[in-house]
């Protein structure tokens, strides 16, 4: 018994992991780049973009509407990948939200370790400027809010796709939408992923062939 789980964990579990990988990117190939340069959390000390893999998500002053949209999140995206190094989740949030994103967190603590989701809060100018520097075609509700979350990685690039078969340029993904999450954002999440470990195994090999 115990030298078959040796055997399985050396061989069985290697093949699954590059299986997650390849699946995705087997399929889509890499996320395309569709906006550079967009702008740091100036107004977070703790929590930044660069160097980090972000889902980045807009409840404005409506964190209690958008409890659906954070759950959703919480068990297609969230739960999936958050143990992956460099993986957080950011939600930007107005300033007098303090109580609704306190239960939020509550809440989802129940669900999974919350550790990596981020809630930063600032005044309605900043949240827009941050919107704007996406240069996306979604815009934000009166209440500084909507239901579509966007990757960004680790340089300050908002990914997606340029190519999508149902809206064409794909900025981010409706998290009203399970069908969304579960047949585009799963895929791309593992892309973008797989994308940086791969960077990494090459960049390990490279360092240990110039010594």
């Amino acid at each position: 018994m115990k030298k078959t789980f040796v055997l399985v964990v050396l061989f069985v579990l290697p093949i699954v992991a590059y299986l997650f990988f390849a699946s995705g990117v087997t399929k889509f190939g890499k996320l395309s780049r569709l906006t550079d340069n967009i702008e740091e959390l100036g107004f977070s000390d703790q929590v930044k973009f660069k160097n980090k893999i972000t889902v980045l998500g807009f409840l404005g002053s409506d964190v209690q509407g958008r409890k659906g949209n954070a759950f959703n999140l919480n068990q297609k995206i969230y739960k999936r990948f958050y143990q992956f190094k460099d993986f957080q989740f950011v939600m930007v949030v107005a300033e007098d939200t303090k109580d609704e994103v306190e239960s939020l967190k509550k809440e989802l603590a129940t669900l999974a370790d919350n550790d990596k989701w981020n809630f930063v809060a600032a005044d309605d100018s900043k949240i827009t400027s941050l919107f704007n520097s996406l240069k996306t075609d979604i815009e934000l509700d009166d209440n500084n809010s909507t239901p579509y979350v966007f990757i960004i990685d680790k340089e300050l690039t908002l990914r997606g796709r340029s190519d999508d078969e149902d809206d064409g340029t794909k900025y981010g993904f409706n998290s009203n939408s399970v069908a969304d999450l579960n047949n585009k954002m799963i895929d791309d999440v593992k892309i973008i992923l797989a994308e940086y470990r791969l960077a990494l195994k090459k960049n390990n090999v490279d360092h240990v062939k110039n010594e």
